[in-house]
């Protein structure tokens, strides 16, 4: 479990005058309850900024060998008072007693918010006196966006996502970036790619060469939709294997911890028939289990794909606010032509849909579009949900300020890339 780290001062991080005026000067950032912290995020103004499941306190009981702090920025943070929450992971680095901290997909802040140094300055000075020497953070607006009807034609040798013109460039995400790069923060190289299997969990190491978190996602849009528009969404190959899987008798039905295990089992199969690695144990998966639903019970949920008696497919399905996430998916090796995973996510998507929904995020997709590449498969398989590619930020990374810190960044960048 992770250890809450409360730091050595008592004084809350305020942040200097803006260039706005005194619009954000009353805010200051303190350390805050997981209670304070999970009332903010069910709010209308938290839930609007919408939180991924990475930014859960729960989240902290999930990731073993970091210890964590719950931030919160707002008039009075630990009367509830709040505009902002962060999750924050600290790795200790080997040798010394400074920190590597990791805040994944977050904070949970409103990035529309044209002073960023209003609170990412206070969330640098608490980090220093935490005792971090670098921080990386995922901002959550989007970059660009690719539909499937324009990525579906435009397939060939060699390509790639970016070479296609995108549908949509969000002004936000590209104003962000820009104000992120003025202020010393660097993206962090090229994106690691997804565990071919859904995407991965996030967490990750940090400080490494690439995201943690996978760069391009794929979404489908739920929210304004009727269950008849999301089923003539679906490509003629994804309703006639819906089909086939009905036809066929497949059982759709959500399981609970004691199927975990054999989800891991078929998951195992899974890595070694599709060429990834999750380095993920039962212990694992049973950890985020139990942490999530304690948080919130059905938080998090197995769905079981039966034929014939016996479980061909599992996937776990991850519900936070009007966010709804298709984290990890496994399959047997047999008896395929039934299609049981596409019966799965289509009963997730389902259930998402009538659990209010926004948005099914199938988690990350690798930026190929080359046919002949084995990882085209996993995005070949979600662009028939005719969703759309939707290119984060990534992550972002900086030294928390001084030249024995900026040394140590770099020092521990390098540790990384030798493991």
């Amino acid at each position: 479990m992770s250890a809450l780290l409360v730091p050595p001062s008592s004084s809350p991080a305020r942040p200097s005058r803006n260039r706005d005026g005194d619009r954000n000067q009353d805010v200051v950032l303190r350390p805050i309850t997981a209670q304070t912290y999970r009332a903010f995020l069910a709010s209308p103004h938290g839930e609007a900024l919408g939180a991924g499941f990475v930014q859960c306190p729960s989240w902290a009981d999930v990731k073993e060998g970091w210890r964590a702090q719950l931030l919160g920025w707002g008039p009075d943070p630990e009367a509830g008072e709040l505009t902002g929450v962060a999750l924050v992971l600290l790795r200790q680095f080997p040798g010394t007693r400074k920190y590597f901290a990791y805040l994944p997909e977050g904070p949970v802040a409103d990035w529309s918010d044209p002073d960023l140094d209003a609170w990412l300055t206070p969330l640098l000075e608490h980090l220093r006196r935490t005792g971090a020497f670098a921080v990386r953070i995922g901002p959550s607006p989007a970059h660009r966006r690719w539909s499937a009807a324009r990525l579906k034609p435009l397939t060939g040798p060699g390509r790639r996502l970016g070479d296609v013109l995108a549908s949509e460039v969000d002004p936000l995400g590209t104003a962000v970036a820009e104000r992120l790069r003025a202020r010393g923060w660097g993206r962090c190289g090229r994106a690691t790619g997804t565990d071919g299997a859904g995407g991965h969990g996030g967490g990750g190491t940090g400080g490494g060469g690439g995201d943690a978190q996978p760069r391009h996602v794929f979404q489908v849009p739920l929210a304004g939709r009727t269950t008849e528009d999301l089923w003539s969404g679906l490509n003629q190959e994804w309703r006639r294997n819906v089909r086939r899987a009905r036809k066929e008798g497949v059982e759709v039905v959500v399981g609970s911890a004691a199927d975990l295990p054999e989800f891991c089992r078929l998951l195992a199969l899974t890595e070694r028939r599709d060429g990834f690695r999750l380095g993920r144990s039962l212990a694992y998966y049973e950890r985020q289990y139990a942490a999530l639903n304690a948080e919130e019970p059905g938080r998090m949920k197995l769905y079981l794909a039966r034929h014939q008696g016996e479980i061909l497919a599992a996937h776990t399905m991850i519900t936070v606010g009007r966010r709804t996430w298709y984290q990890t998916g496994a399959s047997a090796d047999h008896r395929r032509e039934v299609r049981p995973s596409n019966a799965l996510q289509w009963r997730m998507l389902l259930d998402a849909h009538a659990g209010g929904a926004d948005v099914y995020d199938m988690r990350g997709v690798p930026s190929t579009l080359d046919p002949a590449e084995r990882a085209y498969g996993l995005l070949r398989w979600k662009l028939g949900t005719g969703g759309q590619v939707v290119e984060t930020l990534g992550e972002w990374e900086r030294s928390v300020g001084g030249s024995a810190n900026h040394a140590l960044h770099r020092a521990f960048q390098a540790y990384l890339k030798r493991r």
